[in-house]
């Protein structure tokens, strides 16, 4: 069904390693526990919200979900049942249709695990076969070699970067490294994930 006659609704995807729930604010607590899994807001080159400031970064996405621009899951690692980041489906453009896939940070115990894969598994999967989008998108900085990396071994591809394309909290201008994996490319990339999924940990 086309996404002009279904609404970007909450929803929950369930696998394995991962369950990518609506993000809500009774998962405040958690969250600000797991940020401070790797004190990731000290990465000058991400926007990851302090402890502190974790209440008024869930009340920002939720504020965007209700204007339809954001829709933002809560991460939680099946294993412990506990919140271990969050992640989001954002930029919406229902006409396309296409997402980007972004505002995504992880606790870091759970980086560079079957569980980061398996939820952008999950969500390339909802958007290509249940949304239909024709592409969607991740952007990062130019400098985070970490993130740019992670992108590339999905099988997304460098669409380009925006130079100066927005300030950064300390003041610093960010270069933005813009990829996508389009609807043709989706059932290889598709494989790909299955396969890095299928191996021995």
């Amino acid at each position: 069904m086309r996404p002009e006659t279904m609404p970007l609704e909450p929803v929950t995807l369930t696998g394995r390693h991962v369950r990518l729930v609506p993000l809500s604010r009774d998962h405040r607590d958690d969250l600000a526990a797991a940020v401070r899994d790797g004190e990731l807001w000290r990465l000058w080159y991400t926007s990851v919200p302090e402890p502190d400031g974790m209440g008024a970064e869930i009340d920002r996405r939720l504020s965007l979900q209700a204007a339809g621009r954001m829709l933002p899951f809560t991460v939680i690692d099946t294993a412990s049942g506990q919140p271990v980041g969050m992640t989001t489906y954002m930029n919406i453009d229902l006409q396309g249709p296409r997402v980007e896939i972004g505002s995504t940070w992880y606790a870091a115990r759970v980086q560079r695990t079957p569980l980061n894969t398996e939820a952008k598994r999950l969500l390339l999967t909802h958007a290509f076969e249940r949304l239909d989008c024709l592409a969607v998108e991740f952007r990062t900085h130019f400098l985070n070699r970490q993130s740019r990396r992670a992108i590339e071994r999905l099988g997304a591809k460098l669409d380009g970067i925006l130079r100066q394309h927005m300030r950064m909290p300390d003041g610093s201008l960010r270069d933005t490294c813009v990829y996508s994996i389009t609807a043709p490319e989706w059932p290889a990339v598709r494989a790909g994930l299955d396969w890095q999924l299928s191996k021995p940990r």
